[in-house]
């Protein structure tokens, strides 16, 4: 639906929509760029396999939480070995 709405709108419309959806920052672009996506797909995929119950997904759950824990400890120390004016 949005590639149907993307192609009605106006050409100025369109630039607009497409400057707005990718970020400045590649790490954020996709979840599929992030070192936890087998996590997270792994987590989906229990969902569907037990019928949305949670209950029996919470070993994935914690596991994409762990491993989204590290990649911002990870960025995080990225962040702070950097420096302004270097």
């Amino acid at each position: 639906m949005a590639a149907a709405h993307a192609e009605a709108a106006s050409p100025t419309h369109r630039a607009s929509i497409q400057a707005t959806s990718t970020p400045p920052y590649p790490s954020a672009a996709r979840i599929a760029d992030s070192s936890c996506f087998p996590q997270y797909t792994a987590s989906l995929k229990c969902l569907e396999t037990n019928h949305q119950d949670k209950s029996k997904c919470q070993q994935q759950f914690d596991d994409y939480k762990e491993c989204k824990k590290r990649e911002r400890e990870a960025r995080l120390e990225r962040n702070r070995s950097r420096t302004l004016f270097g």
